[in-house]
């Protein structure tokens, strides 16, 4: 039997719990669908669990610092069991909150399972046959794995599989100098494995500036992880119980041995098998959906958010997204993905908190720019914390005053960038910031200080 709905949304992640709550409190009827875990990848595998590591590692490593602070803490160990299980309870939490709330919400009927279209209006769920007039995609992504030689030779773990060890690594290695490597690497080397990091570039996080990725790089050298950067004819290969590593770099040996290997080389949307291509729905070469500045596709009545439509990749761009797509078909709100300030953070120890564009993106515009920085040793607050390693860098540009972006790598760098943010929402020049009295002792307490010494680029 054929069920129709005022609007179908497929998958439970960030933006389509929200959606259906807003669509059903409007008196539409709403059909959700979601083939495996509620919560999407933040609460299972992305934001909530990792972060719920960091703070483990960060709390390992601040008891090895005891003596610092003049605590004696005798030897300091870690039971790697205890530490995920308190990562599990947080996110199995959560992802009960998401699907009770679902399952409780009037106007709304959950399906479980794999959601095909069979026509742009008809999307089929196992036996289930469900048509509506609008629907919704929030499908997600997951990890990539790369076609480096020997790879489906080895076992090896993507973020996803990670969360599932019970068994803290002898030898962690790494591909992928970026957001998720780099997180993965600090925490398991504070747990106490060995970590080495492999790099097909010539720096981490290439999308920075070359001083947030050196600073970066010398933070977590600091604490022992290693890295092999320019990495060529990256291949694997078993060695025993192990995993062999082979690279080709400037310097260094040419192979690396390790207990184990996790690929962080990027993710890729999870649309393959939606059957798209009977909806007549565009996709990129990459597999993303193409959307328009609302995130309808080319289908007038399909609408794709998050992960899946490629404009944002974060729990806060899909969130985002959600806003947007309410604001628009209820709201009567003209609101535009292109209205949206680029923001994230790297939650290393200390963390790097983003707004805006980097200097680098900035100077190719061809604008008169200025730029502030500071180095966290100058940042009181950051001083009695113990933790200075870091700076903070913001631009602007020369004429106009407008903020263009700003990079703090530091102890709390990613709340006080936030400050900065709501600033440039409210397109007001930075000297509205000079001018403002924050309070002592903080960290943001200093950004006036940075704007108030800006200067030009050179």
């Amino acid at each position: 039997m054929t069920k129709h709905f005022d609007a179908i949304i497929i998958g439970a992640g960030q933006a389509g719990p929200s959606l259906a709550g807003r669509l059903a409190a409007a008196g539409k009827t709403v059909a959700l669908i979601e083939r495996k875990l509620f919560g999407g990848t933040c609460v299972n595998t992305g934001c909530m669990p990792t972060k719920a590591m960091v703070a483990s590692a960060y709390a390992v490593h601040m008891a090895r610092r005891g003596a610092d602070f003049g605590v004696t803490t005798g030897p300091v160990s870690v039971d790697f069991k205890r530490v995920m299980a308190r990562k599990d309870k947080v996110r199995t939490d959560a992802r009960s909150g998401v699907e009770n709330w679902l399952k409780g919400m009037e106007n709304c009927i959950i399906f479980e399972g794999h959601a095909r279209f069979e026509d742009p209006h008809t999307i089929r769920v196992g036996e289930d046959i469900l048509t509506a007039d609008q629907i919704f995609l929030n499908t997600g992504g997951r990890a990539a794995t790369p076609d480096f030689p020997g790879v489906d030779d080895v076992p090896f773990l993507t973020n996803v599989s990670l969360m599932d060890l019970d068994v803290l690594p002898r030898h962690l290695i790494i591909v992928g100098g970026s957001y998720i490597g780099l997180e993965f690497a600090q925490m398991f080397r504070r747990f106490g494995s060995e970590v080495t990091v492999i790099e097909k570039g010539p720096r981490l996080i290439a999308r920075e500036d070359p001083d947030v990725s050196d600073a970066v790089l010398a933070i977590l050298e600091k604490e022992g992880i290693r890295f092999r950067l320019n990495a060529e004819c990256i291949r694997f290969a078993r060695q025993g119980d192990d995993v062999a590593a082979g690279v080709d770099c400037t310097s260094g040996a040419p192979e690396i041995t390790g207990s184990h290997l996790l690929l962080a080389t990027g993710r890729r949307p999870n649309t393959d098998d939606l059957g798209l291509d009977k909806a007549g729905v565009n996709t990129d070469a990459r597999g993303y959906v193409e959307v328009d500045d609302i995130l309808r596709t080319n289908v007038s009545h399909i609408f794709a958010m998050g992960d899946c439509n490629g404009r944002g990749a974060f729990t806060h761009t899909a969130y985002n997204d959600f806003e947007i797509v309410a604001a628009n078909l209820l709201d009567g709100e003209p609101r535009r993905v292109s209205d949206r300030i680029s923001t994230y953070a790297l939650y290393i120890d200390p963390p790097l908190g983003r707004a805006g564009m980097s200097e680098t993106e900035a100077r190719k515009t061809g604008r008169k720019i200025a730029v502030g920085r500071r180095p966290m040793t100058r940042v009181g607050r950051a001083v009695e914390k113990g933790e200075t390693e870091g700076f903070m860098k913001v631009v602007v540009d020369a004429d106009s005053k407008e903020i263009l972006g700003a990079s703090i790598l530091g102890t709390g760098g990613d709340e006080a960038v936030q400050s900065i943010l709501d600033v440039m929402y409210a397109r007001k020049p930075y000297t509205t910031i000079t001018h403002a009295v924050h309070i002592h002792p903080t960290v943001s307490e200093l950004i006036p200080t940075v704007f108030g010494d800006v200067a030009p680029a050179s």
